[in-house]
């Protein structure tokens, strides 16, 4: 790509974008509802306060901003002369897991931010606003971990335009329901839909994000453009075998129900370790009546499924179901799943792969992301392209979770000149 869309600014305006990314996720970092720790859920004071200074720092920038029917965050600069311009959405989330770290997610709506200030010194027709032929939006989901009523996405959702009406009885742990919260927060379920982009309002969307995984830290570089999102499933088991006195049992009379779900959680280690690119986790497990002189009657765990391709993943998740059966015939167990959660791999545009690799410069790296992302809902309506940012030793989801600030400064420039790049394809 040409040259002439590289970003033209000094240094030290990068350092201080940079800094004041990092200011700014510590002062999010006081945002939550825990005391010592970093909880902040959908639809909760937390979510209201962030959105608050979201949309303060937005207006900063001249933005105009609004809260959308589903509570995300959106500030836009539209060109000079075409307030109606597609845009081109930038963003991630604000909202995060219990006991969280500063900057999954956060970290990319405050980059975000930091490009639209630079955008608006770079303009060769010498204005004040935009020089692209669309809008720049930035957007601060609302829900993307799930971590409140266990439906990941649910903001982004909304944009897409893909809101499930069997959402709204969804509960958290308190026992409130998802129609309850809306209206709680000041949003009207009815009204939903009007969250809803349609595609031709939409010229891309970009996600910078740190990576949640070590191999940008193992190879010692700072970026990598992604190709992909996993695709990922998830279900709930249970395993029903017989609770006995733990005492008078003797092993050949014994339906004991953990170990059998014990046996599975290493089956699938054993299974996805052995498949290329496919990841499973068991997250949780439980047993029943849980007295320490019973043998477990039943088992509940979890499992989340993810790989590169839909194909390759359904293909472990075959295999498990196989290993199951085994495993519980063996041990005169029975063995149920319900599947929570299933999403496709979402593909990064060409385009957009491009032209974030040209904002990397040199032999930019190529990455599939194994993490989830609010893309892949926008992926819906839109083209979307990703930067990943390097994660010290790969720690996310957790107090110790990390990201240079030089990084930043190199992800905040590779972002503007991606949008440089993009402007100067569409002009």
């Amino acid at each position: 790509m040409s040259t002439a869309t590289r970003l033209q600014v000094a240094p030290n305006l990068i350092a201080s974008a940079a800094r004041r990314v990092m200011g700014r996720c510590e002062e999010l970092a006081r945002v939550t509802s825990t005391p010592g720790s970093i909880t902040r859920v959908y639809l909760s004071p937390e979510h209201a306060r962030v959105n608050r200074l979201a949309a303060e720092w937005m207006r900063e920038l001249g933005m105009t901003t609004r809260q959308d029917a589903a509570g995300n965050q959106i500030g836009r600069l539209a060109p000079a002369g075409a307030p109606d311009a597609p845009a081109l959405l930038m963003g991630s989330h604000l909202d995060t897991v219990p006991d969280a770290g500063r900057f999954d997610g956060i970290v990319g709506v405050l980059m975000a931010l930091e490009v639209v200030r630079l955008i608006r010194r770079v303009d060769a027709e010498g204005t004040a606003s935009s020089p692209f032929p669309f809008a720049l939006e930035v957007v601060a989901f609302s829900d993307e971990e799930g971590t409140r009523f266990g439906k990941a996405l649910l903001g982004s959702s909304a944009v897409a335009g893909q809101w499930d009406e069997s959402w709204w009885e969804l509960t958290d742990a308190d026992g409130s329901t998802l129609r309850e919260a809306f209206r709680e927060f000041g949003l009207d379920p009815g009204r939903v839909g009007e969250a809803a982009r349609r595609p031709e309002q939409l010229v891309g969307y970009l996600e910078a994000h740190i990576e949640q995984g070590p191999e940008l830290h193992r190879s010692g570089q700072a970026l990598a453009a992604v190709s992909s999102i996993a695709s990922a499933r998830r279900f709930q088991l249970v395993v029903e075998g017989e609770a006995r006195h733990a005492g008078g049992t003797p092993y050949d009379m014994r339906r004991d129900a953990l170990l059998g779900a014990s046996e599975a959680t290493l089956a699938v280690e054993r299974i996805c370790r052995g498949e290329h690119h496919i990841v499973g986790t068991v997250g949780q497990l439980e047993a029943f009546p849980g007295a320490v002189n019973v043998v477990p009657g039943e088992a509940h765990f979890s499992l989340d499924l993810r790989g590169e391709f839909d194909d390759s993943r359904d293909h472990a998740w075959d295999e498990i179901a196989r290993e199951l059966d085994a495993i519980m015939g063996r041990r005169g167990l029975r063995w149920t799943a319900r599947e929570v959660h299933s999403a496709p791999a979402v593909f990064c545009a060409p385009l957009l792969q491009d032209v974030v690799r040209a904002g990397i410069g040199g032999e930019a790296p190529t990455l599939f992301s194994r993490a989830g992302h609010d893309a892949m809902s926008i992926g819906a309506i839109t083209e979307v392209g990703m930067l990943f940012l390097r994660n010290p030793d790969g720690i996310s989801h957790h107090p110790d979770e990390a990201v240079a600030g030089a990084d930043v400064a190199a992800g905040i420039r590779a972002l503007a000149e991606a949008v440089l790049h993009l402007g100067a394809e569409r002009r």
